[in-house]
């Protein structure tokens, strides 16, 4: 494919108030890479993510995926190619059953074989036999990879996940790493948890006060003593980047 998975140029965006939020965004991610975004509170990155799928928009600039340009009569379609998992899974998750929940986005964007998409997508995050269940009987990190499942029964181009790792427990962080890993797509990765950026991610982005001001090697990124101290990025007490998965 000769056009990028996604490419965002010179998108801007401000509060009624005047104050902006995004500042000439310039972000290009290529097929199958993996891509990080960093950055302290308030420095834009979620409102980024709800560009990338129309909920927020008005501001300048174009976004593209895969050479389409997001606009009013692409937007449907974008929308099921851009899959956004959100921080808090009970935003995706209100149906009866976790096969309601899952099969929901499928049948709403025309899916060919609901069925077939539902349970290769719970396989897909380890959850096939919970099909049944109340999501709200499940654990925390059973319905963070649920609502992963949501997305990916859409069968997006592109995952995008906003804090994947915030609020679980060790076990639940690295088993969604390991559902993470093992998707071939498209990654793009808010987080705070930069080992986890480490771990799943070949290049980060950083983005402060609306720019994107540093792009490299995730383990170059988090070895700059500058990078990270600029843009209140803090790495674990006793980690160290060592080598980066690019």
């Amino acid at each position: 494919m000769t056009q990028p998975a996604l490419e965002l140029e010179s998108v801007t965006f401000s509060y009624p108030d005047g104050t902006a939020v995004l500042d000439g965004i310039d972000l290009r991610v290529e097929h199958g890479e993996r891509v990080a975004l960093l950055g302290p509170n308030g420095a834009g990155k979620t409102t980024l993510l709800l560009h990338l799928i129309g909920i927020l928009g008005g501001g300048g600039g174009s976004i593209r995926v895969a050479g389409e340009k997001l606009d009013e009569s692409s937007l449907h379609g974008i929308r099921r190619r851009v899959g956004l998992v959100f921080q808090d899974p009970d935003d995706q998750l209100f149906m009866s059953t976790v096969y309601e929940d899952v099969a929901f986005g499928p049948t709403n964007f025309g899916v060919e074989d609901v069925e077939s998409a539902v349970f290769d997508a719970l396989t897909a995050v380890g959850m096939r036999d919970a099909a049944d269940r109340a999501p709200h009987h499940l654990s925390g990190g059973e319905r963070r990879r649920v609502a992963l499942a949501t997305v990916l029964a859409c069968r997006p181009d592109i995952l995008v996940l906003d804090e994947p790792s915030s609020n679980l427990d060790p076990a639940g962080r690295r088993e969604l790493a390991e559902v993470l890993d093992s998707l071939d797509t498209t990654l793009l990765l808010v987080t705070h948890d930069l080992p986890y950026a480490l771990q799943l991610c070949e290049r980060a982005v950083v983005m402060n006060k609306g720019r994107i001001v540093a792009s490299g090697p995730t383990g170059q990124i988090l070895g700059d003593p500058i990078v990270m101290a600029e843009n209140r990025l803090e790495l674990p007490y006793g980690f160290t980047p060592g080598t980066s998965r690019s």
